[in-house]
């Protein structure tokens, strides 16, 4: 049985890849800020619920009391802000929870990590394009896209791989804040709003965060074994 960590477990793409790995039989821990949240992920499964910032390094130290086999940076953060009108404090607070957080995880993954190894950070489209009015987010998972290239050099001589998912819009809580965000400023309802946000997906609809989680699976399979340093994109050929 493997040992999965999952970073962020208590929403979105989160809980849905913690709760695909224990279907499918592997002891995970899932980490976050909220205890509810992480127990909600739970629901019976018999995960492992630890608190943790993955901005704080003691903190991330500690989930590693004992190695993990799978290793998914989840935890991130992004709000929307024209560069003029970004603070100094919300482009550090991206970048420390946004790319700090991957750092540290993998930084401490790597210290008890062997053989089959899988590290995986959760990225973005918005980590391969530049998009308007997220700048903070767009240098941030550039910075997660760079870390898991470089990383992946490193440990493939130790049979360890080093990914990414680069998911489009997810059906998650930050994509019903862009919406949300896009009625207040144009003074639209949702639907409207909605458009708006999502309209150039070709695919018509946005991703389901389980999509996601069956990426992960598939790059923490034995199946991927020789896909390595890739940021594998799940967007609906929005491109």
């Amino acid at each position: 049985m493997r040992r999965v960590l999952v970073t962020g477990g208590g929403s979105g793409i989160g809980r849905a890849t913690a709760r695909a790995f224990a279907e499918a039989g592997d002891a995970v821990t899932i980490s976050g800020r909220r205890m509810d949240a992480l127990r909600e992920t739970d629901d019976g499964r018999g995960m492992t619920c630890r608190i943790a910032d993955v901005c704080d390094e003691a903190a991330v130290k500690a989930l590693f009391d004992e190695p993990h086999d799978v290793v998914v940076a989840n935890a991130g953060m992004g709000a929307a802000s024209k560069v003029a009108n970004t603070s100094l404090a919300l482009w550090n607070q991206t970048l420390a929870v946004t790319l700090t957080g991957v750092f540290l995880t993998f930084r401490e993954a790597l210290s008890g990590m062997g053989q089959g190894g899988r590290l995986i950070a959760i990225a973005s489209v918005s980590g391969l394009k530049g998009e308007a009015n997220v700048a903070a987010y767009c240098a941030a998972k550039h910075g997660v896209m760079g870390l898991v290239r470089s990383l992946a050099l490193e440990v493939a001589g130790k049979g360890i791989t080093c990914n990414a998912v680069c998911p489009g819009w997810v059906d998650t809580p930050m994509a019903d804040a862009a919406v949300e965000g896009a009625m207040k400023r144009f003074g639209i309802g949702r639907e409207e709003a909605a458009a708006r946000v999502f309209g150039d997906t070709p695919a018509g609809r946005i991703v389901e965060a389980q999509e996601v989680a069956a990426a992960v699976l598939y790059l923490a399979s034995p199946a991927a074994a020789m896909v390595n340093g890739h940021g594998l994109v799940i967007d609906g050929g929005a491109g």
